[in-house]
C-alpha cells in the first residue's frame, strides 16, 4: 500500500508542478469544469429535451448515470474523508475555486465518465474514442489543478462508467 501512494504522489507532483504551460492552464481551466454539476446535468436536460428518438433516451441514461454515481460517490467520499492534495502537500499550484469537501473520489471525473459512457453505444469507434479521451482529459485537469490525486480520478472513472454502464445494460434489458 506505501508503493502505491508513494506512486500516486509521484504521478500528483508530476502533473501538478512539472507539466505547466500558459495554454494549458487556460485549457483546463476550461476543461477543468466540463466534469461539473452545472456542466453535465445542463448538457444532459437538453440532450432529453432536443435530441431526437435514439439520442434522447440516451439522455435519460445520462440522467439515471448521473444520479446514481454522484450518489455512489458522496458515500465514498464520506466513508474515506482523504484530505484534497491541495491542503496536505507543499507548492501545489490550485485552480481558482479550492474545494473544501473531501477527495477520494473524484465528482467531476465520475460525472464526466456517467455522461460520456451512454454515448460509446451510439457512437462509431473514432467517436467512442474521442470521447474517453475527453473525459480523460477532465480527469487529468483535476490533478493538473491539485484537487485530485490520480487514484482519486481512477477511482471516480470507475464509478462513472460502472454505473453508466449498469444504467445502459438495465435499460436495454427491460426496454
Amino acid at each position: 500500500m506505501q508503493w502505491l501512494r508513494k506512486v500516486d504522489h509521484n504521478i500528483f507532483v508530476w502533473c501538478n508542478q512539472r507539466v505547466n504551460h500558459f495554454v494549458l492552464d487556460w485549457l483546463f481551466g476550461l476543461i477543468t469544469h466540463m466534469g461539473g454539476a452545472s456542466f453535465t446535468i445542463l448538457c444532459t436536460i437538453l440532450i432529453i429535451w432536443l435530441a431526437p428518438n435514439d439520442w434522447g433516451s440516451v439522455g435519460l441514461q445520462i440522467l439515471a448515470a448521473l444520479t446514481f454515481s454522484h450518489v455512489i460517490a458522496v458515500i465514498i467520499k464520506k466513508k474515506m474523508r482523504r484530505i484534497r492534495p491541495f491542503r496536505v502537500l507543499q507548492q501545489v499550484r490550485v485552480g481558482r475555486f479550492p474545494l473544501k469537501d473531501y477527495s477520494f473520489p473524484s465528482g467531476h471525473t465520475t460525472a464526466i465518465f456517467a455522461f460520456v459512457t451512454p454515448f460509446l453505444f451510439l457512437s462509431s469507434q473514432g467517436v467512442a474514442l474521442l470521447l474517453i479521451i475527453f473525459a480523460g482529459l477532465v480527469a487529468f485537469s483535476r490533478v493538473y489543478w491539485g484537487y485530485h490525486y490520480p487514484s482519486d480520478c481512477a477511482a471516480g472513472g470507475t464509478i462513472g462508467m460502472g454505473s453508466a454502464l449498469l444504467v445502459v445494460y438495465l435499460t436495454n434489458i427491460t426496454g
